[in-house]
This record gives C-alpha cells, sequence and structure tokens, in this order.
C-alpha cells in the first residue's frame, strides 16, 4: 500500500508539536533546579567558609553574609565567581535554603531582626551553644535541648540541625574521601527541608544519617555521643543506637 504524502506530514507535525510540549513542561523543572542550586549562608566564618567552598565546588551560587560584608572580600575572591557578599537579610532570600554558622549567643539577635523573613525558610542550622561563650542561651539549651531552643529563636522556619556535629577540621580532611565516606548527622521535623539538607550533605562530600525529629539533635550536639566522629553511616548510626 502506498502512503499517503498527506497522513506522513501530519503524523511528523503532530511528533514535532509532542516534543515541544515536552521540552515546554521541562522547563519549570529546569528552573526550579537553578534556584536549588543558591544557599545563603549567614556567617562567614570557620564552618560557613567551609561549607562555601563545599557547595561552589559542587556547583552551587552562594550568597555568604555578615553585618559587614565587605569583610568577607577575601573568602568571596578565594571562592571563585559562584561566591558574593551580602548582609543577612539577602543571604535568607537568597535560593531555597540558608546556613545559618554563626555563635550561638547571636540567636536572640537573628530572631528579632529577621524573624518574619524566616518564616517558611528551610534554614541548615549548625550553631553549637558553648558555656564559655554563649551565658544564658548556654543555660537555655541544657534546660530544653537545642532543637528547642533553635526553634524557639528560629521560630516558623522549616529547621534542620546539620553540621554541627564535628570541628571545621574534620570535614576539611574528609569532605568526598573514598568510600565509605564520613557520616553527618541531622536532625528536623519538616519532610521536604530533611530531603534538601541531605541533597546537600551529599553533595558537600559527605552521607547524611536521618537521626530523628528536631528533639533528637540533642544527641550529635557539642559534648553529646554523637558529637566529633569521622564514622562512615553504618557505624554513626551503631553509635546513636540507630535502627541500620
Amino acid at each position: 500500500m502506498r502512503s499517503d504524502p498527506f497522513r506522513s506530514l501530519c503524523r511528523r507535525s503532530t511528533l514535532i508539536l509532542l516534543a515541544m510540549g515536552l521540552a515546554g513542561a521541562a522547563l519549570p523543572a529546569r528552573a526550579q533546579s537553578e534556584e536549588s542550586k543558591k544557599i545563603g549562608i549567614i556567617g562567614g566564618g570557620n564552618i560557613g567558609g567551609t561549607l562555601g567552598r563545599f557547595w561552589t565546588k559542587a556547583g552551587y551560587e552562594v550568597l555568604i553574609a555578615s553585618r559587614h560584608p565587605e569583610e568577607l572580600k577575601p573568602l568571596v575572591e578565594s571562592l571563585g565567581p559562584k561566591a558574593r557578599a551580602g548582609t543577612p537579610g539577602e543571604a535568607i532570600a537568597f535560593g531555597e535554603a540558608v546556613l545559618i554558622a554563626v555563635p550561638y549567643k547571636a540567636y536572640p539577635d537573628i530572631s528579632a531582626q529577621y524573624g518574619p523573613a524566616l518564616k517558611g525558610k528551610i534554614v541548615i542550622d549548625a550553631g553549637n551553644a558553648v558555656q564559655s561563650r554563649d551565658g544564658v542561651v548556654y543555660d537555655e539549651v541544657e534546660r530544653s535541648g537545642i532543637g528547642a531552643v533553635s526553634a524557639k529563636y528560629l521560630g516558623g522556619a522549616r529547621i534542620v540541625r546539620a553540621f554541627n556535629a564535628a570541628n571545621y577540621k574534620l570535614f576539611l580532611k574528609n569532605a568526598g574521601r573514598p568510600a565509605p565516606r564520613m557520616a553527618v548527622p541531622i536532625a528536623g521535623d519538616d519532610a521536604g527541608a530533611l530531603d534538601l539538607a541531605q541533597r546537600l550533605v551529599s553533595d558537600a562530600g559527605f552521607d547524611p544519617v536521618v537521626v530523628g525529629p528536631l528533639e533528637t539533635a540533642r544527641t550529635f550536639h557539642m559534648g553529646a555521643p554523637g558529637f566529633g566522629h569521622e564514622l562512615s553511616a553504618p557505624d554513626l548510626k551503631a553509635k546513636l543506637g540507630l535502627t541500620p
């Protein structure tokens, strides 16, 4: 049977339109992916600078913030074109999540100045309370647990405790090491925030271990049994008594 030229043309046109439709449907996902590769960082110290380096290396754009952004110029220049400096407000608004990596005594000030901006935001909370430095806020943590205190001062944010369970030198030493990679414990109440935190941990060069809800962060804050280890994920789970 001879083919009908008109029918063949219609078939080709339909296939082209379908392809265009599929391509168009992919655009929002691509835009979302680009947005998810932007991370704000409040604090340009050891933890903030170290994680900024890991994430820019993994292809993320980072905005590192302090009260004096001009002082961050050497750091952002060392991180390359994917890094820039800004204010804490700009960091909160930037991208899909914000890492907070400042002394814990600053949390009440962050709450007072930026509380409304943090509502609904995914916050990667890397702070630790230190008795000699953080005073009454440290006392709150001892009474209530660090997850509850973070929730108090970052109220309304989608908090995940992460990157607080080791000194930055251990992160520098172990990032991207051959398998088994170093495990990083995380805890939070929001499923979507936990998913993003796991991706950020993995992209930084580590294996995420979800310990449980936010209250379980007390098991790996500074001074707790889960702090300061270079363990693989199975070994960390065993250390914390988690189901394999």
